[in-house]
């Protein structure tokens, strides 16, 4: 099951090495691409990412990537 489209292409964030970051695979968080708890009581639940390196990376926000949290360009087929 994937989530509801939040945006078709990926959202760039800054991460820090050695924090945890939680991406919203609903689709429905205020804070895309990370999560905001809009998800209580449905069937979805973040995913947690802890970064290994300081950096730039690509989240995916059409919810429909089989790389999560990352984008894997499947927004190009929706």
């Amino acid at each position: 099951m994937k989530g509801q489209i939040a945006q078709r292409g990926p959202l760039v964030a800054q991460i820090e090495e050695g924090k945890t970051y939680y991406w919203c695979s609903c689709g429905k968080s205020a804070s895309q691409p990370f999560c905001d708890g809009s998800h209580q009581g449905g069937a979805f639940t973040p995913k947690a990412y802890t970064a290994d390196k300081t950096g730039t990376v690509y989240f995916c926000a059409c919810k429909q990537t089989d790389s999560a949290p990352f984008c894997d360009g499947s927004h190009a087929r929706i």
